[in-house]
């Protein structure tokens, strides 16, 4: 069978990260929602997504195929749903479509001809930013189950202080060492090549994925993700960070999202409890308005190849879109438009020559290209939110 996950209702609520890539790709837990649902099904996965994503994330269409909603993640009851269904059938969470039978020579689909299966089981979706960070405990610990069952950690080293260490696999390649590791509380993930440095303190649930880092002294704790090739210092609590970011230093990162080739500099801070202690508002780009999350801790949520200079600090519940450059003193507001370049004192447009040319070297510096497919992303990305600049 040919299995094709679409990015649904869900995508507008999950910008600034979907204008880069599909709902497909948002890590959550250890792995992309696609990884989760390719380990689980046995089989490669296609996308259909935005036009302008298209040529980077292209759909494979076959005489059959299964659509898959991407918003959600997979279960072992869900899956096994999904993989008896057969032609004209539809499956119901709620009112939602989760998943669906299609033959290629269909031109339209007529759902009230299709045959309505429900699912009634809790399931775990990402239908907003927020839940990225604060679903990210329980997708982390069944990742953790999927991609431990029946292996054996590599070993840890003796220099290390580890409580419930049951709960705690080293990938192989991975180095760790006089380090704290406690997964009480959740487990502790180090994936492939990835590295804890000396005196590092961790409280899981923590993902490292492969190649990534915490440096010396770090305090991580969980439900914390560090995605491929990241590096991470200082404070960071419940916190995701997509692959190839950097949070190097000092300074604190909590109840955040961060997505590919972000940088924070040193000594920055986000604060992620209002003063009053009111429920957190944030962004939304479909009403351009905020929208109430319903939560009382809520941080940062920051688009693709952003980035912050040293001393920065950002307002509880801040969004910042895509290639922002924030780099004046002071607390900029809670909404960064996309290709902004300033700070508390304003802002002005980031021009994509210059933009590009920082993510061409920034990307090189990891021995991965900035292909014209990424430069055509970035510039409908460019397009499409020039409404929220002032110039």
């Amino acid at each position: 069978m040919n299995y094709i996950l679409f990015d649904g209702a869900a995508r507008t609520a999950l910008l600034p990260f979907t204008y880069t890539r599909p709902v497909a790709e948002i890590r959550i837990g250890i792995l992309t929602i696609r990884e989760k649902w390719e380990k689980f099904l046995g089989s490669t996965t296609s996308t259909i997504t935005e036009d302008y994503l298209s040529d980077k994330f292209p759909m494979v269409e076959l005489e059959e195929n299964v659509m898959i909603n991407s918003s959600y993640l997979p279960n072992p009851s869900l899956v096994a749903l999904i993989e008896n269904l057969k032609e004209n059938q539809v499956i119901y969470h709620k009112d939602n479509i989760v998943a669906f039978f299609a033959k290629e020579a269909q031109e339209e689909v007529d759902f009230n001809s299709y045959e309505e299966i429900f699912f009634e089981e809790d399931v775990l979706t990402v239908e907003k930013t927020w839940d990225i960070f604060s679903k990210n405990e329980a997708a982390l610990q069944a990742d953790f189950d999927l991609v431990t069952a029946g292996r054996k950690s590599a070993a840890i080293s003796k220099t290390n202080t580890l409580i419930n260490p049951d709960n705690i696999f080293i990938e192989e390649g991975a180095k760790v060492e006089y380090c704290m590791l406690n997964a009480t509380k959740g487990p502790i993930y180090v994936g492939k090549d990835a590295e804890i440095w000396e005196g590092a303190m961790v409280r899981g649930p923590l993902a490292l994925c492969n190649n990534a880092v915490i440096k010396m002294g770090a305090k991580i704790y969980g439900a914390t993700t560090i995605g491929p090739y990241g590096k991470v210092c200082g404070e960071v609590s419940n916190s995701v960070i997509f692959g190839y970011s950097s949070k190097g230093h000092e300074g604190y990162l909590g109840n955040s999202v961060l997505g590919e080739w972000c940088n924070i500099g040193a000594d920055s801070n986000n604060s992620n409890l209002k003063n009053n202690y009111a429920k957190v508002r944030l962004w939304n780009y479909d009403s351009e308005s905020f929208e109430q999350t319903g939560l009382q801790f809520c941080g940062l949520m920051m688009g693709d190849h952003s980035k912050s200079a040293i001393n920065t600090m950002f307002n509880t519940g801040t969004v910042v879109g895509v290639n922002v450059n924030i780099y004046v003193p002071g607390f900029p507001r809670n909404f960064v438009p996309s290709f902004s370049w300033g700070g508390a004192s304003g802002f002005t447009t980031y021009g994509t020559k210059k933009a590009f040319e920082t993510a061409k070297i920034m990307m090189a510096r990891r021995n991965v290209e900035f292909t014209a497919e990424d430069e055509a992303i970035l510039t409908h990305v460019f397009e499409e939110t020039k409404k929220w600049r002032k110039d």
